[in-house]
């Protein structure tokens, strides 16, 4: 047996025997991964607080050979979301962040992307605060439709190649990859303004700390998450509630 230890965000956890609970981890070091919590609904020496979404925590392992769970002896806290107020807008952006990485990242290390949407995520997380949700939440869907390679040209048609003049809107469509022009765009369409164009290309050479001292209503840059969430779906062949739940907010 290998015993490990590595920074780590909880994302999810399920009831298993009478006090066991299987944890999924994104972890710095070795990407996704689920462990068996000995009686961690027991335990609040070793688990206690730990194991809401989104703790931030040092996670000890250990990786036992030819079994896909590994055995998670304690996680020590770095940083719980319980420890700043909390809405409902916050509690829906952060499941947002949980459902993502849950769903839509691979079993085990990445190979590319793995530090960088840890990263991403530690940003994120930093900035998701009663109020101000909008701006992290549109930061982290256009970060991980990049990350997990998913990301179209934004500068040209995908069907005809013409590139987009200045001011020109684009249309994606739902069921297909890429950004069309007026002229070759498909019934359900919607469109993606230049300016939410220009601000994807920004979030790429900005850190996350850059927006968020800017003016962020929920109608700013709507149509960028839509189209990134949307990339989300389509490539994850799943339907995200928390997206619903997103959806639902009030400004």
């Amino acid at each position: 047996m290998d015993a490990s230890g590595s920074e780590a965000v909880v994302l999810r956890t399920w009831p298993i025997h009478e006090a066991d609970l299987i944890v999924s981890l994104f972890t710095r070091d070795g990407g996704k991964l689920k462990g068996v919590a000995k009686a961690a609904a027991k335990s609040r020496r070793r688990f206690g607080g730990a194991l809401e979404p989104m703790t931030h925590v040092r996670a000890h392992y250990v990786v036992r050979p030819r079994q896909e769970l590994v055995r998670l002896d304690s996680l020590e806290i770095l940083h719980s979301p319980l420890s700043e107020p909390t809405d409902y807008a916050r509690a829906a952006a952060i499941a947002f962040y949980t459902e993502v990485l849950d769903e839509m990242l691979p079993d085990g290390p990445m190979q590319d992307a793995q530090d960088a949407t840890f990263r991403l995520l530690l940003q994120v997380l930093a900035h998701t605060q009663v109020g101000r949700v909008w701006m992290p939440v549109t930061y982290f869907a256009v970060w991980m439709v990049r990350l997990m390679g998913w990301m179209p040209e934004t500068r040209r048609c995908g069907a005809c190649q013409r590139l987009f003049a200045p001011g020109e809107p684009a249309f994606s469509q739902p069921q297909t990859d890429g950004l069309f022009c007026a002229e070759h765009k498909k019934l359900g369409a919607f469109p993606l303004s230049s300016s939410s164009r220009a601000l994807a290309e920004q979030f790429f050479h900005a850190p996350a700390e850059r927006f968020a001292a800017e003016p962020w209503p929920r109608s700013r840059a709507s149509d960028l998450r839509r189209f990134a969430t949307a990339a989300l779906e389509r490539h994850g062949e799943q339907r995200l509630q928390s997206v619903r739940a997103l959806a639902h907010m009030g400004a």
